[in-house]
Formats: C-alpha cells, structure tokens, sequence
C-alpha cells in the first residue's frame, strides 16, 4: 500500500538538507525565546555595578554591557522580539498583500489599475526610506517599527497574489462556483486563495528576514525599539560607542542576528524546493 501524501511530505522534508538546517536552526531560536527566563543567568535589565564591561567568563559567558548587564542573558530575551517581529510583521504584510491582490487580480478593472499605482510606488521607492517616513510621522517604537516595515512591503506579496488569481479565475472550477452563485468574496477566499497557499508559504519564508533586518536597522538606527529593550539592533548601536574596549557589545548580538537570519533564509530555499511545482518539475 502506498504511502499517505503527509507521510510523502514529511519523507521528503526530512531528505531536504536545507530545510532541515533552517528548521533546527529556526527551532533553536523559538526554544530560546520560549524558555529564556530558564535559559538566561539573569534578567535582561539586571544591572551588575561592580562588572562593567567585564569580557567573557563563565559567570558572563558573553561578558557586561556599560551598564553591566549580561550580555548572554539580554541576546536570549532578544530572541523573543526577532519571533515577534517576523510574525507579527509577516502577519500585517501577509493580510494586506493578500486581500489587495485578490481584489486586484479577480476584478480588474479601475480598482486593479489604482490598486496597482499604489503597489507600483511603494515598489519603487526605497523600503529604509519609506519606512523612515512612516515612522517619522506615527512615532518611535517596536510596534510602529513593524508598522511601517508592513506598509513598505505589503506590494511583494500583493503583486504575486494578483498574478495567481489572474490565472486562476478563468478556470472551470472558478466558472463552476459562479454559475452555482457564489459570490465574488466566497470564490476569492473558498477557491482562489487555498490554490496560492503553497506559493504563500514560500514567499513569506523568504520574506521574513527581510523584515527581521529592516525592523532591526530601524532599532540600530534610533526608531524601532527603546532601551532597555534587549533589541538585538538597539545593542549592536549601543555597543559601536565601546568597540574599542568591549568588542563583544556588537560581536554577539550581530552573530545572533546573522544565526538566525540565515537560518530563515535556508529554511524558505528548503520550502521552495519542496512547495513550488516548478522546482518539483525539474
């Protein structure tokens, strides 16, 4: 008897080397920020007066900040905000890119054309100076950050999602569903959409260090989160003032931002490989 189609996908995930290091690397991050009170030897914001920018022993394995705060301790909380703004970022993306390529590709027409200016301008101007803009105008912080990231890159996924449902609505089944009634909003979201899922999952793979990057320069650069916050970018821009006696400041912080960054990156080739019908086909 033939194996189940799961059991098919699941063999073939586990002879994807790619997906299987960006899955354990992935998973490593997400056990971090999940336990980080029991993995870290102290909280992120204890303050150690006595050891100011202590280099690295085995009480701090990372060594001290200036104000003496452990540095191991401050990248493990830091895993919690990297998974918050790759899901919350990805989430806003995912939702307007999604509803405006639907609307787009399906119905035509003006609201195809004015949609896609707008997609065609966020396009073509630059994403860190947008989104500067962006949040220039609603304010400093973590979650205005992730804001301005979703309106900068929404058009990525809102331009796939209109070249998907223009080649999917002429098709029988979509013919089908509209003779039987169905409305415009029941055939984008029961029909069309579960046929570009696959294609989704790729995409938001490959996306998402992206937005972990741009969110992360925004912190470096002053906008995204706030100190004490144990933001991954705010450490790196707050260490560059001690390079010179305490080079760890922004050596492990942008070790961990590389780490985990690659480890989406392989992950979404390993996604590809296994999800895009035209790599399947080769």
């Amino acid at each position: 008897m033939n194996d189940s189609p799961f059991k098919e996908f699941l063999s073939s995930c586990y002879r994807n080397r790619n997906f299987m290091i960006g899955f354990i690397i992935i998973l490593s991050v997400i056990i971090s920020a999940i336990f980080a009170s029991q993995i870290a030897s102290f909280n992120y914001d204890e303050v150690h007066p006595q050891n100011i920018l202590a280099g690295p022993s085995v009480k701090y394995i990372f060594g001290t900040d200036n104000m003496g705060r452990d540095l191991f301790s401050r990248i493990i909380y830091g895993s919690k905000i990297t998974l918050q703004v790759a899901i919350l970022g990805a989430g806003l993306q995912l939702i307007f890119g999604v509803i405006i390529g639907l609307i787009c590709g399906y119905f035509g027409g003006l609201a195809d054309r004015l949609l896609t200016f707008v997609a065609d301008l966020t396009w073509c101007i630059p994403g860190m100076i947008m989104a500067l803009a962006v949040v220039t105008v609603i304010g400093s912080g973590l979650t205005n950050a992730i804001i301005a990231i979703a309106v900068v890159n929404w058009a990525s996924y809102a331009r796939m999602v209109r070249a998907k449902t223009m080649s999917i609505k002429n098709q029988a089944f979509i013919e089908t569903g509209i003779s039987f009634g169905e409305n415009p909003i029941s055939i984008m979201f029961r029909y069309i959409l579960p046929n570009i899922v696959p294609v989704l999952i790729v995409t938001v793979s490959m996306q998402l260090p992206r937005t972990i990057m741009s969110t992360t320069t925004l912190s470096f650069l002053g906008v995204g989160s706030q100190p004490p916050s144990p933001d991954w970018g705010l450490m790196v821009s707050e260490g560059i003032n001690f390079i010179s006696r305490g080079p760890w400041l922004c050596i492990f912080p942008g070790l961990a931002l590389v780490y985990t960054v690659f480890g989406f990156n392989i992950l979404g080739e390993g996604l590809r490989d296994l999800l895009d019908p035209r790599m399947k086909s080769q």
